[in-house]
């Protein structure tokens, strides 16, 4: 069994993951909000914990491996989009759930085990708050309920900073009503317009961190106990699971929050072992903004002809714990190399109607279970790309030419990756058919001006497949015709002759 060493938040080293019980190891990602459609910054921390995912499922089993992400669909932004547009907000988190689940698994991804929803947990957050406030951890003050922070000692812990640091360099809600600055909402009321449920304080609604606590535990504790699911081992760990994860803007304030409010809850519980944060986005070197004209959701670059294999490809080429820069050359770079896999395999119809599958490449494995270090992975599976791609001994050997290509399937698919899919896609699409032929002319034309310093044939060349919705690729290494989503072969009759 492969060791794991991930890099722990809490404590702030790489550390060898194990799991309180190998034969259910439990882990929670914290989900969107759902009011709009997922912009691509929100996809990273899905991706990078997909990963995770699929290396636990790898290494322990898939049915030993417990993943929840919850989707937060109660909230002030939802009920400010559905005042907006006077649409009922139970239709807009549907629909926005219904987006997620599209543009997500269009980047791979595979989907978690449970997806609970806040609005199906009401009940545990409101017993939760309830204990919080028998305990002292909590007071109720003009129909709020408030967490005391200064009730936790470790508060700050995940951060590393102490609550007068915080109090100095946060925005935190300045409110009459609470005894400390740093003291955060767990029940607030609702007036007559908005969500509510009727709870000890009155007709409220949650604040935003408890759902957490109470989804995790309710999900990752007490269901697996009532279900007899958790070894003798995990049961001597009450109210603890394995993994926690988010992107590093929610280690504050809603991480330390979710932490303070489920060790308090429980006492002498952990909560959550391991934390992992992937850091953000970037577009072109620049924080993703929409003043910046530099925002866009998955959606509007898959529409935009985007492949969504391109996205995940340049997602992974960066590690989890570092910014990631999403760049027009990134993603072109990808586009040639998946396309370089693609051509390929259409090469092996033995492959593409294979019905077993190869294993898993070992070097893949131990590059994932170091700290998640997907492009030490990625650049093993560009080399066993090119590996079967150019390997003067597989000529003469078949059958380990074959061995090595259900390796490279499989070990694409374990990083998320469907090469057949793409494969046979592309063999029985026309557009790669039909350009094939406009390679070699215009191949052809640009040898010739080079010779006679006349460009006007691969200019009018270039001007047709463009108008005909091609993209024209020309360098060192040669041409290369990509159709876009609107390419019409019909326009390319007669340009050739």
């Amino acid at each position: 069994m492969a060791e794991i060493r991930l890099t722990n938040t809490l404590t702030r080293t790489k550390e060898v993951f194990t799991p309180i019980d190998p034969k259910n190891v439990r882990m929670y990602v914290c989900g969107p909000t759902v009011y709009d459609r997922a912009h691509l910054g929100n996809a990273r921390p899905v991706v990078v914990f997909d990963v995770l995912y699929r290396l636990l499922r790898h290494v322990h089993g898939a049915e030993h491996v417990t993943y929840v992400r919850n989707f937060t669909d109660v909230d002030d932004k939802i009920n400010a989009r559905a005042a907006r547009d006077g649409r009922d907000i139970r239709a807009i988190t549907d629909e926005t759930i219904g987006w997620y689940h599209e543009d997500m698994d269009a980047l791979g991804t595979l989907r978690p085990d449970v997806e609970p929803r806040a609005t199906e947990h009401i009940g545990q957050m409101i017993a939760m708050i309830e204990g919080l406030v028998a305990a002292g951890h909590a007071y109720e003050a003009e129909g709020h309920v408030l967490f005391a922070v200064e009730s936790y000692a470790d508060y700050g812990r995940l951060s590393g900073r102490s609550v007068e640091d915080m109090i100095a360099g946060a925005r935190v809600e300045v409110a009459p009503y609470k005894r400390n600055p740093m003291d955060f909402v767990l029940w607030k009321p609702s007036d007559e317009g908005l969500p509510g449920w009727e709870s000890p304080w009155g007709r409220g609604r949650p604040g935003w961190h408890i759902e957490c606590s109470a989804m995790a535990d309710k999900i990752l504790w007490e269901d697996l106990v009532k279900a007899g699911k958790l070894s003798d081992a995990a049961l001597q760990h009450p109210h603890t699971f394995d993994i926690h994860g988010g992107g590093n803007d929610l280690m504050f304030p809603h991480h330390e929050n979710e932490i303070a409010q489920s060790c308090c809850a429980a006492p002498g519980a952990e909560f959550a072992r391991v934390w992992l944060h992937n850091e953000m986005l970037q577009v072109e070197g620049k924080k993703m903004s929409k003043s910046l004209g530099n925002f866009f959701t998955v959606r509007e670059l898959l529409d935009r002809g985007v492949q969504r294999e391109v996205i995940r490809f340049v997602f992974l080429g960066t590690h989890y714990r570092k910014p990631m820069d999403w760049t027009e050359q990134k993603a072109r770079e990808a586009a040639r190399e998946l396309g370089q896999w693609t051509r390929t395999l259409q090469t092996r119809p033995d492959v593409l109607a294979a019905k077993h599958t190869g294993k898993v490449d070992p070097e893949v494995v131990k590059a994932l279970s170091d700290d998640l270090n997907t492009p030490l992975a990625m650049t093993r599976l560009r080399k066993m790309a090119r590996f079967i791609d150019n390997s003067p001994e597989y000529l003469e050997k078949p059958e380990a030419q074959f061995e090595a290509d259900l390796n490279f399937v499989a070990t694409a698919a374990f990083l998320g990756f469907d090469v057949v899919a793409l494969a046979r896609a592309s063999r029985e699409a026309a557009p790669n058919k039909d350009l094939e032929h406009f390679e070699l002319v215009l191949a052809y034309a640009r040898a010739a001006a080079v010779a006679s310093k006349d460009f006007s044939e691969v200019d009018r060349l270039k001007a047709a497949l463009v108008a005909a919705g091609v993209e024209v690729r020309m360098s060192k290494a040669g041409v290369e015709l990509i159709p876009g989503p609107g390419f019409d072969p019909a326009k390319l009759e007669g340009v050739s002759e």
